[in-house]
């Protein structure tokens, strides 16, 4: 085991069940933070003898005296906070959005602030949607320091959180590092506005057809790849509160249908999409991330594919994914 102690807020997410599984892989401890519910995506990409060695605390992020005290009783190192509520559910209930998404993330850092002695590293999630429409930026890929517009109030929430990174280190030397997801597509992927492609794989995946929710070229990034630099994030030394745009596969909708296709070639024809666009920048620059963390490391999106229709292949035959309500 190394000294590492992590702590991962909203582990039962995607890809907080991929930045377990992947710090359990190296063999470092591991505790969760969630309210209470079933680890379904742990178990979908673990077998039972690694969910075992996660170390499950229940809790509320938005309870400062518990989340302080998992961080002090566990004695605990590094944090990855991702607990948020996705777009559909802040537009369903705004207040508790909010609460969720913007004193959430402020009692992650005031503890950090308290235990900075202990706690040696800390990344959060932003995302790519406190961005405005491709529209409104220049030709190319978008850089790290465009200004940000969000449409949404989950991106508003999010600018927010990058507000309080600032300050925080601003005011109290507390460093981070924020990371703004695109399309995050895998095993997991089972909720959120942009989760309809990997709904489709899914559907691919036992013979059925699906009709995907968006089309156009955006960012897809696989959830371990995404995971794997969340953690290298929260291992970063260095000053500040900077915030990256990572990057991954910048394709159209129709060349993951082609994906798909080819991973599942008695699929042809019957998995569709809605030619609308999302309201997102459609490619990114992550060379201030790479000045930052060193190279990435993307998995090119037909193997992406590949291997999740192949994981859910396999997790439809063994009964650990619930077909009737993801594909609903």
């Amino acid at each position: 085991m190394t000294s590492e102690r992590f702590l991962v807020t909203g582990a039962l997410g995607c890809i907080g069940a991929w930045t377990v599984k992947r710090l359990l892989d190296e063999n470092v401890s591991v505790w969760t933070y969630d309210l209470p519910g079933d680890p379904h995506r742990l178990r979908l990409i673990m077998n039972d003898a690694s969910v075992a060695r996660v170390k499950f605390i229940s809790g509320d992020i938005t309870d400062f005296e518990n989340f302080e005290r998992a961080v002090v009783d566990n004695r605990i190192t590094h944090i990855v906070h991702l607990a948020a509520l996705q777009v559909p559910f802040v537009r369903a209930d705004p207040i508790l959005g909010a609460r969720v998404n913007v004193v959430g993330t402020a009692v992650v850092f005031e503890t950090v602030k308290r235990h900075a002695d202990q706690v040696q590293g800390l990344a959060y999630a932003s995302s790519i949607g406190v961005y405005g429409p491709p529209e409104m930026y220049a030709a190319g890929p978008l850089r790290n320091d465009a200004l940000p517009h969000p449409t949404t109030l989950y991106g508003v929430y999010k600018l927010a959180d990058e507000g309080i990174a600032r300050i925080y280190w601003q005011d109290y030397k507390v460093g981070s590092v924020g990371l703004r997801p695109h399309v995050v597509y895998g095993p997991g992927r089972d909720q959120g506005m942009t989760s309809t492609p990997t709904k489709a794989m899914l559907a691919a995946a036992v013979g059925r057809s699906y009709h995907i929710s968006y089309g156009g070229t955006v960012v897809f990034q696989y959830a371990n790849d995404i995971a794997a630099v969340f953690i290298r994030a929260a291992r970063a030394k260095g000053e500040g509160a900077p915030v990256f745009n990572p990057s991954g596969s910048a394709a159209d909708m129709s060349e993951v249908v082609a994906a798909i296709e080819a991973a599942a070639p008695q699929m042809k024809d019957k998995i569709t999409f809605e030619p609308a666009a999302l309201a997102i920048p459609s490619h990114v620059d992550e060379s201030a991330l790479e000045a930052k963390l060193g190279p990435m490391n993307w998995i090119p999106l037909a193997e992406g594919v590949r291997q999740t229709i192949d994981l859910f292949r396999g997790a439809a035959r063994d009964g650990k994914v619930n077909l009737e309500k993801i594909l609903a």
